[in-house]
């Protein structure tokens, strides 16, 4: 076997963790040291304590990590080497001939986890009640620094490189024809392999799009909060108004970790501390999650929320993973230039929903276009029926 073979081999993967690693969690929790309350009602200061407090709790106490291993254990996991750098996918092919090819990109503070719930309905959309006309074979790739996924050792990683990445990882799974979809930063990702354009792709979906004008992206960055551009209708007004809201309130950890990742420290060592930083990615998702834990689950259980942090725990990637933000030379939701075939989902609780007009001049070749009636930040794990609605739809045309 050539050099070449070993390095790009497809070696299967399972989970084992030690048992000491999982007792040094529990005895780290039980210790954490807690500051004073904070001193409004309400979440504008941040996580509450009595929410972590009780995370905590239920963490040390009830939490079984054996159930999360033993599900992703239960799927095809596997390593490749791309580019220097070991791979971690979920590749589960469909029963179904005719499948569509599909690879699906989490972002941060996700991981594979929060995609887990959908794989059933896309690949064996005939067991959840729906057409095999609808089937997908589903890549799901830990991005680098993520997960089991390997860390970069220098610069580089940046999102323009994972692009370029998924598209060897799908050729070398021997598709020659796929579709790509992605949120939060896997929104980002799919819009750079669509870019990218390779002759492979044939279309993308996002549930966050890129779509935000120049002119609206400038006033955002720019412009004191309040002067909005002029010219825009009343859904424009209110897609800019919502991310006026996260860029004055919500971006605080977007910005250390894109300035500096290598400080946060106190986030890979603390587990308390991890999962503050985890579940405070924006308002919508933080009332989402400390409902959960105030015992009025809408969308995510505890188990949701605390597999996604012990995963983080576990992988030691908490900084790791922030240093995408720093390596990111790109607005987050601006227009990035896609030409191939797309599909945009716009859910009204995520950090905005992009109008159909802002959607049409970001993808003039926009084959779906539709806006929810519920769900968030992250769909696919809020809302996994709804999300796999909006997928097998955005792709119905390409087949």
């Amino acid at each position: 076997m050539s050099a070449m073979t070993e390095s790009s081999a497809i070696r299967p993967f399972i989970i084992d963790t030690p048992d000491a690693d999982l007792q040094a969690l529990r005895q780290r929790i039980e210790a954490t040291r807690w500051p004073d309350r904070e001193t409004v009602p309400d979440h504008s200061q941040g996580v509450q304590l009595a929410t972590i407090q009780e995370l905590a709790r239920y963490w040390a106490a009830d939490y079984d990590w054996r159930r999360c291993e033993a599900r992703l254990n239960s799927l095809p996991q596997f390593m490749t080497e791309i580019d220097g750098l070991d791979i971690h996918f979920i590749h589960v092919r469909s029963p179904h001939d005719g499948a569509l090819p599909l690879i699906i990109t989490h972002g941060w503070p996700g991981s594979v986890i929060e995609l887990l719930k959908v794989i059933e309905p896309l690949t064996d959309p005939t067991r959840h009640g729906g057409s095999a006309a609808d089937a997908f074979h589903v890549v799901i790739p830990s991005m680098p620094g993520y997960g089991y996924s390997g860390k970069p050792a220098t610069t580089g990683w940046g999102p323009e490189r994972i692009a370029s990445a998924w598209v060897e990882l799908m050729t070398r799974l021997g598709y020659s024809r796929f579709v790509a979809q992605g949120g939060d930063w896997g929104a980002i990702v799919t819009d750079l392999m669509a870019v990218q354009a390779p002759p492979e792709l044939l279309g993308m979906h996002t549930n966050m799009a890129g779509a935000v004008p120049p002119q609206v992206s400038r006033a955002l960055n720019v412009l004191p909060t309040g002067e909005q551009p002029s010219g825009l209708s009343a859904e424009e007004e209110q897609a800019y108004e919502r991310l006026n809201v996260f860029f004055t309130t919500g971006t605080g950890y977007a910005v250390e970790m894109g300035t500096q990742p290598q400080t946060v420290y106190g986030i890979a060592d603390s587990p308390a501390g991890l999962a503050a930083w985890i579940i405070n990615h924006d308002a919508w998702s933080y009332d989402l999650i400390a409902r959960a834990f105030a015992g009025k689950p809408g969308g995510l259980s505890r188990d949701d929320v605390l597999d996604n942090v012990t995963l983080y725990w576990l992988t030691n990637t908490a900084v790791s993973s922030s240093r995408l933000y720093w390596e990111n030379k790109l607005g987050f939701f601006d227009v990035k230039g896609v030409t191939i075939p797309a599909a945009v989902s716009a859910f009204p609780d995520d950090l905005y929903a992009p109008p159909r007009s802002w959607a049409e001049q970001a993808y003039p070749n926009l084959i779906y276009y539709n806006k929810v009636d519920r769900g968030g930040h992250f769909a696919a794990w809020e809302r996994p029926q709804l999300f796999t609605e909006e997928v097998q739809a955005g792709f119905r045309p390409l087949r």
